[in-house]
Order: C-alpha cells, then structure tokens, then sequence
C-alpha cells in the first residue's frame, strides 16, 4: 500500500484528498439533515433562556453605610463581575460568536462552511499552476483565515449597528416610566419600534419574561448576545433598581446621555485616526499595485519570484514582514472603547 501511494504523483494525491474531504461533507451534511427539526428546536429555546450564570444583585449592604453609597458599591461589583464573565466567555465558543454576529447556523454548519472555503482555495491555487509552497498555506488560509475575518466582519457590525440604535432605546423606556407604564411594557414597544438588532433582541427579552424569567435572567442572557459594555451598563443599572429602589427614569436618562457622550468620543477617534488608516492602505496595497504593473511590463521579471527557489524565500519574507508591519500600525491606530 505504502508503494502505490509512493508511486503516486503529488496532484494525484491532492485530488484524493480533495475527494475524502468531499465525501466527509457530504456525510456531515446528510447527518445534519437529518437532525434539523430537533436542531431548530434546540436553537429556539437556547435563543429565549440562554445559558450562563445569572446576572444576580445582593439586596443586602456591609454596616451602616447610606443607601446611595451601598447602590454605586453594588453596581461597582456587579459591572467588575459581568466584565469578568465576559471575558471567560467572549470568543471561547464558536456558537457565540454566530450568537453575537446574528447568524442562525449551527457551528458544525458553519465549520462545514470553512472546510469547504479551503478546499476551494486549495483547489483554485493548485490549477493556478503555482509551486507546491503555496498549497501549504492554501489550505489554512480558506479554513481559518477567511471564515474568522468574515465572522469578526459580521460581528463587529451587529454591534456597531446594536450600539448605534441602544441609546434610542433607552430614551424610549425613559419617556414610557416618566408617562406611567411598566418597564414591561416600555421594553414591548422598544422591540416593535426600534430597527434590529435593538428590537429583534428586546423581542427575546420579552419572550422570556413571558415564559417566567426573571428580569436579572433575561438581562443576563441579553448580555451574553450582544457583549458590549451599553448592554452591561444598562443590565447592572436596572437590575441594582430593582433591588435598592430609586428614580428609574432619571437613572436610565444619565445612562443614555453617558452611552452618547461615549459614542461622540468614539467617533471623535475615528476621525482623527483616519488620516493613519489611509496612510497604513495605501503603503500596505503599494507591493500588490506594483507587482500588478510589473506583470503588464516586466512580467518575466515578475515570474522569477514564483519559479526560483531564491524567488519563493523573497516572497515569505515579504509576506511576513507585510504582517508584521499591518500588526503593528493596526494596534496603533485601533482604539477600544
């Protein structure tokens, strides 16, 4: 067996693992198929109850302190708890990261997906004709690399969108417990009024207060969907109200007004960090822009890089100080709020 496959060229071998790849998918999906209605009802009740510890405030203070002290104490605690939390959570799953992107797929779903993404590059960069070196990274690349850049992608848009529509709906609640209704029915209309994914995700929260969860579970479980610390801020102080007391509507009022005065320093930094942006686009795009203009010109020239061995050592080492050099500027111009 050892010497057929010894005698067997390199591209024969490559096509024999493209086909086992294609057959494990192929099972896979038939077996996700299969398990789907069960599946969808899973998803559904994960959706409403979550998962997780509770978001949960002690009604008791330490001695003698005043009760305002004792409630800024509290919403110290629990905001260093819930950022804890959020921390162990955050990224450790690949069903949360579907979770906070807005994506229904099940993460098996989803790994399929990768697979499926290098199995093409692969095949893509092995009928390009190109030297065996790039096959190595081929593969990685469409599995990992891709799929992760377009999760983040989608992830940091749900929540840019969530975090750009939350303070609207804080102002909604604000209005509705100054006119007398219920924190219940301010958070009804919030779900139907404001655009997703600020309704779609109040929408679950009074879905599962009507199923019997507390307002600390579905806050909690609200957090866990959308990681951002509005969506932190806005669970501590609600549910440290409800347990010390106090002036709801004036309590949410400074919360909304904190929530845009944090967006205006936010885009304040972008603007003045854009200028570095398009500096760092440009000198990264420069190597691509001139090997697309020596390919027209000079394209023997150019073909040396792919066909020579010394040529394939200059471009890893291009590469990699490429990375190095976009690592670097975008931890310079990034900033986290």
């Amino acid at each position: 067996m050892l010497e057929q496959l010894g005698a067997l060229g390199p591209q024969a071998l490559l096509l024999a693992l493209m086909v086992a790849v294609v057959a494990a998918i192929i099972i896979v999906t038939i077996i996700m198929a299969l398990g789907a209605p069960r599946a969808r009802l899973k998803k559904r009740i994960a959706a409403v109850a979550g998962h997780g510890p509770i978001l949960a405030v002690d009604p008791t203070t330490a001695g003698n302190a005043k009760k305002l002290q004792g409630s800024k104490r509290k919403v110290a605690e629990k905001l260093k708890e819930a950022e804890q939390e959020g921390k162990k959570r955050r990224g450790a799953m690949l069903q949360q990261a579907l979770i906070h992107a807005g994506l229904t797929m099940q993460p098996r779903k989803f790994i399929i997906i990768s697979l499926i993404s290098g199995l093409v590059l692969t095949a893509l960069v092995w009928a390009s004709g190109m030297p065996s070196i790039f096959l190595l990274a081929a593969a990685p690349i469409g599995a990992f690399g891709i799929p992760k850049l377009v999760l983040n992608f989608l992830v940091k848009r749900r929540l840019g969108k969530f975090t750009a529509n939350f303070a609207d709906a804080i102002d909604v609640i604000v209005r509705g417990v100054r006119s007398g209704l219920t924190v219940g029915e301010c958070l009804a209309i919030v779900s139907r009024e404001i655009p997703a994914p600020v309704g779609s995700e109040f929408a679950l929260v009074n879905e599962g207060t009507r199923l019997g969860m507390t307002t600390s579970e579905v806050l909690q479980r609200l957090s866990d969907r959308v990681p951002t610390p509005e969506v932190r801020f806005f669970a501590i102080v609600l549910t440290t109200q409800q347990s010390t007391g106090g002036n709801l509507a004036e309590t949410l009022a400074k919360l909304s007004d904190v929530l845009r005065q944090r967006k205006k320093m936010k885009d304040k930094v972008q603007a003045l960090s854009s200028e570095a942006k398009a500096s760092a686009a440009i000198i990264g795009s420069l190597p691509f822009i001139m090997m697309a203009g020596m390919s027209f010109s000079q394209p023997h020239m150019l073909m040396l890089l792919f066909t020579h061995p010394t040529g394939h050592m200059l471009l890893g080492v291009g590469a990699t100080m490429m990375v190095i050099g976009m690592l670097v500027m975008r931890q310079m111009i990034n900033f986290d709020f």
